[in-house]
């Protein structure tokens, strides 16, 4: 921490870990969407297929130092970065 190239480092790790990983559950058509921005991740999903849980715990047996900490969506909103993102039907609308 504190050293300029700390962010390069673990933005590499995370897209290494990424790749590795998470690729399984897109390629099973299990996740719809994963974008991460940082330490946040936005992952959307089958729940006819996978649920938060199998996630959950799949995520956070691939590293002891790396847990995801899930929120839920409400109300069909969740809040992610700035922005508020609520299901209308088939599609996302975000608001700032």
């Amino acid at each position: 921490m504190g050293s300029p190239t700390s962010s390069l480092i673990v933005e590499i790790f995370l897209q290494h870990y990424e790749d590795a990983n998470t690729k399984q559950l897109l390629d099973m058509k299990s996740i719809a969407l994963y974008v991460q921005y940082v330490d946040d991740i936005l992952v959307t999903y089958d729940t006819t297929k996978i649920n938060l849980h199998t996630i959950n715990t799949f995520v956070n047996k691939i590293h002891t130092n790396i847990k995801l900490s899930p929120t839920y969506v409400e109300h069909n909103s969740i809040a992610l970065l700035d922005l508020t993102i609520t299901r209308r039907h088939t599609k996302l609308e975000e608001d700032i």
